[in-house]
């Protein structure tokens, strides 16, 4: 089922399986994708990692993200550009900016239980009703509905991953992981992001040590190579000209980062030509 709107505004849900899962290659810019996993036993290529989940995990993906299905059962997609709801300018309504979307190098997952299955359930059951309505008022109620929905799994995913209570913290947190995901190219010490929040690098990592997460700096790194790895693999782009595009002075350099977080270098790793033997470290 998929909805356009007079300007573009564009919603599309649907069940899917081994047999009509080409959507999942398919790319919609400024789209971002949901995938609730029915069944067990289901194998994603993610830019260019295998990942597995099992029945009732959920993913969150960008237009950015690379995907290609191994195996998978039943899975309930959905997805929304920008024109039909922007979570950039409605952040302070579901609050999952650089949580579930633009969360820098992370893959956001969350898995829910039986009580969260039936919220779940019932939300999915109104989407389908309401995307078979033809009125006025159909838009209004899809956005009210989708938002209800990003705010059911913001608010799940916070809960499962340990996030800081206070509020300014987890919102320095998710600006700061924002920030990288717009700025990574160019910026590539804390140092830099630290003077756009106001705020010492000291204090952004003392903040993130509370979380328990990866260190402030590592989110960077990572939101690096990601980029690195996506264009080495999927693009014909020189090694020299990847790396002038990710901020590096020069070929070497790029080189030496990449190997230390790779174990091989960037030529190496453009010559593989098995999409699943290429692992994240």
């Amino acid at each position: 089922m998929k909805f356009i709107g007079n300007t573009q505004e564009y919603l599309y849900l649907k069940t899917i399986d081994s047999s009509n899962c080409d959507v999942l290659k398919e790319h919609i810019e400024g789209s971002l994708s949901i995938l609730w996993f029915q069944e067990e036993k289901n194998v994603l290529v993610i830019d260019g990692k295998e990942e597995i989940f099992s029945k009732g995990h959920i993913v969150f993906l960008t237009e950015f993200h690379r995907i290609v299905p191994k195996r998978i059962g039943k899975i309930r997609f959905l997805r929304f550009n920008r024109p039909f709801y922007c979570i950039l300018d409605h952040d302070s309504e579901v609050g999952c900016k650089g949580v579930l979307f633009f969360g820098a190098s992370q893959l956001p997952v969350i898995g829910i239980s039986e009580d969260d299955y039936i919220k779940f359930e019932t939300l999915w059951e109104m989407f389908v009703m309401e995307m078979q309505s033809n009125d006025n008022l159909q838009i209004s109620m899809l956005q009210m509905m989708l938002k209800r929905y990003l705010i059911l799994c913001a608010r799940l995913y916070k809960s499962q991953e340990n996030y800081p209570q206070e509020k300014s913290e987890t919102d320095l947190i998710r600006e700061f992981n924002f920030l990288v995901e717009q700025y990574f190219r160019t910026k590539h010490k804390v140092v830099d992001y630290a003077e756009i929040l106001h705020r010492s690098p000291k204090t952004i990592s003392n903040i993130f040590s509370k979380m328990n997460a990866k260190s402030p700096l590592k989110f960077i790194h990572e939101r690096i190579m990601l980029e690195a790895r996506r264009q080495l693999y999927y693009t014909d782009s020189p090694v020299k000209e990847i790396a002038y595009e990710l901020g590096f002075e020069d070929i070497q350099s790029f080189s030496r980062f990449f190997k230390k977080h790779e174990g091989i270098s960037p030529s190496e790793y453009k010559g593989k030509g098995n999409m699943g033997t290429i692992a994240n470290s």
